[in-house]
């Protein structure tokens, strides 16, 4: 069927790409990664493809993630993979351009805001939005946040962590940090590096996190995960136990720094909100947020509730679509920023 009224809801993370196409939900979830030949600048593979050629590709192929810490570092590949995935996403049904929303961590600066709305515009977008990941994270969680009451958001992303209390339909006060999955991959590299004597890549850190992953230290004790890298001392590849606490080890200087930034936005709270917060208690939205254990970690340092939301990787993106929905509301209130195609 063809409509003037296409909307689509972008989840432009630093790990994965979420979109959301309006009557569909969420019909595309793949990684931030594109594999480029390096002689003609040429796209070869977008996403789940070109993540398997993370660390494997031949002189003459880059597979790179043209976004870190949340933030655009590539403009010119960041649009090559939007217009792929708007493309993908449409399955080029439409006549007509759509209207689209992607969502931006709440600390980023004027340039790198316009930068995202550009590389929409660029991508093929009608119209391209901006809304602030806690926002489309609360509206994605089903949370009401147009009372007079406060709510808190915690969306660990691959790149950032937005932390904000909202109420009345906006953010009251917020921190972002540029800290997230990607930081709790490195942290692992590098302590199986001291650790061991063993190189591994940022894929294998990745899965050693998901797999034997915790941020409790006792944490399911004594559970180990096999990995496979090479020897720092022979050149030979080599395969380790590593034990779910010494994963932990290795992601503990990143975890207080996460944890230490909710404690700074509840500190910031007015008090009238953070009573409401002592009853609604904390709700966690993002990858971070099915790290093992991560929601006892924080209820045992604020003393709150904390929740999981359902299907947290999945509720930004869903939020960009229904602020599509509330664009009038929204663009009203200055919740959401945005700019039309121009030939």
């Amino acid at each position: 069927m063809f409509g003037f009224n296409v909307d689509i809801g972008v989840d432009l993370g630093t790990a994965n790409v979420l979109v959301y196409v309006k009557g569909k939900g969420i019909v595309l979830q793949e990684p931030s990664v594109v594999a480029i030949n390096r002689d003609n600048g040429k796209v070869i593979a977008v996403g789940f493809e070109a993540r398997r050629m993370l660390g494997r590709t031949p002189g003459n192929i880059i597979a790179i993630r043209p976004l870190r810490d949340g933030v655009i570092a590539d403009y010119e590949v960041t649009e090559k993979m939007l217009r792929y995935f708007i493309n993908k996403a449409e399955g080029k049904r439409f006549f007509f351009r759509p209207r689209v929303m992607v969502c931006i961590p709440s600390g980023v600066t004027g340039v790198e805001e316009r930068a995202v709305r550009q590389a929409a515009i660029q991508a093929g977008a009608r119209s391209a939005y901006v809304i602030e990941e806690p926002l489309a994270a609360a509206l994605g969680a089903g949370l009401d946040i147009s009372e007079p009451s406060g709510t808190m958001v915690v969306d660990i992303g691959g790149g950032t962590t937005d932390i904000a209390v909202l109420s009345l339909g906006g953010i009251v006060c917020s921190r972002s940090l540029r800290v997230g999955g990607d930081k709790f991959d490195e942290a692992i590299v590098r302590y199986v590096r001291r650790e061991f004597n063993l190189a591994i890549g940022e894929r294998t850190g990745e899965e050693i996190k998901i797999e034997a992953g915790t941020a409790w230290p006792n944490g399911a004790a004594g559970k180990t995960h096999e990995i496979k890298g090479r020897d720092l001392v022979t050149g030979l590849p080599k395969a380790v136990n590593i034990t779910r606490q010494q994963v932990y080890e290795a992601i503990k200087e990143t975890l207080e720094s996460v944890v230490g930034a909710v404690k700074e936005v509840l500190e910031n709270t007015p008090p009238e909100l953070s009573a409401d917060i002592v009853n609604k208690g904390i709700v966690m939205t993002g990858g971070g947020a099915c790290l093992h254990e991560m929601d006892r970690l924080l209820s045992q340092e604020t003393g709150l509730p904390v929740y999981v939301a359902d299907d947290p990787l999945c509720c930004v993106a869903r939020g960009t679509g229904r602020a599509l929905a509330m664009l009038n509301i929204l663009s009203r209130d200055h919740k959401v920023r945005g700019q039309g195609y121009s030939q």
